[in-house]
């Protein structure tokens, strides 16, 4: 009990902390924007250069562990697919056709999108100390990558029907080769292998603008929580009232998250892969964090339908302090 009220309260207290900010309007309508920018080009990727350059390559080879996330998160996401697809009218050239595969990937990356960045990495650094930094920062790139590329490629896919897939699949390798989440972690795992050294000025920049990652990324959880509270069912805010089978998605898609994600990835890093502590206790955890806001701001990005995304991220947010504060306790008394 004393590990979550030190490790797992402050944090839900910073994400609270933003939505008050954000539902007050202290910080102005442009804030969640400006900070989530900070933490995604400067802070994040210098606490994961720093992390990859200071790492030694005995202490990352976990194969069990990437397959274990990524079969996880797998597990949710091509069912999504799947059965999205198949609810759909089967009329391959009309226009419901064309949307179908789109909407479907974004719901199916808000069904297994762990929020590993943002609350993962501090989250892990509260619980496990700087053991738990490596494996978060694999689930992270796991998360950013895999998880990302595969949604990208397939909403380029629907949305051209009559591109070559191989063109699809290119646009997204190419926008992933621009995440700074992707290239500062390359970069740091590239100081690593060649062994260059860096400067003290250098490294203490790095452990400066780190240092803000954990609390600007949980604080712009709260603000993006609070401002996208009352989106409507077109996205924009106070538009229709939830129908009953956007609360039936939202309610699948939360439990798929919540639920059968950290299940398979449990019964993987426990019954398959016999991980040592912390990477199996860490992947657990990181498994059964809630929803991340890359599916809303994709389908932002996209001009899709944002409300089912958006609440599906706030509920499963407000379901993980109960989940998180559960696992933490177990993960403590083990």
């Amino acid at each position: 009990m004393k590990l979550v009220v030190e490790a797992v309260l402050p944090l839900f207290a910073l994400i609270l902390a933003g939505y008050v900010c954000g539902w007050r309007g202290l910080f102005g309508p442009g804030a969640t924007s400006a900070l989530n920018l900070f933490v995604v080009w400067l802070a994040l990727p210098a606490l994961l250069f720093q992390a990859l350059a200071e790492a030694r390559w005995s202490e990352l080879d976990q194969p069990g562990f990437v397959a274990a996330i990524a079969l996880g998160m797998l597990a949710t996401f091509v069912p999504w697919v799947a059965l999205a697809r198949g609810s759909s009218e089967p009329f391959e050239g009309s226009e419901r056709a064309r949307k179908t595969l789109p909407d479907a990937s974004i719901e199916a990356l808000a069904a297994s999108y762990p929020n590993t960045g943002f609350m993962g990495i501090p989250l892990c650094l509260a619980v496990f100390g700087r053991a738990g930094l490596q494996p978060a920062i694999i689930a992270t790139i796991l998360t950013a990558c895999l998880l990302f590329g595969l949604s990208l490629a397939l909403i380029e896919i629907g949305l051209q029907p009559g591109r070559a897939t191989g063109g699809a699949i290119a646009k997204a390798a190419v926008t992933l080769a621009r995440n700074p989440l992707l290239v500062a972690p390359a970069l740091g795992a590239l100081f690593a292998i060649a062994h260059i050294p860096r400067p003290a000025p250098l490294t203490r920049f790095l452990s400066l603008l780190g240092g803000a990652a954990s609390p600007c990324a949980l604080v712009t959880i709260g603000l993006f929580l609070a401002q996208n509270r009352g989106v409507g069912d077109d996205g924009r805010s106070g538009a229709h009232h939830q129908t009953r089978v956007d609360v039936a998605r939202i309610l699948a898609i939360v439990a798929l998250k919540m639920l059968v994600q950290p299940l398979v990835t449990g019964v993987l890093v426990f019954a398959v892969f016999d991980l040592p502590r912390p990477w199996s206790t860490a992947a657990l955890l990181l498994s059964a964090l809630p929803i991340g806001t890359g599916p809303f701001m994709l389908a932002k990005l996209y001009d899709r339908e944002a409300a089912v995304t958006s609440r599906a991220i706030l509920l499963s947010t407000i379901v993980s302090l109960v989940t998180t504060s559960l696992l933490v306790a177990w993960i403590a008394r083990g």
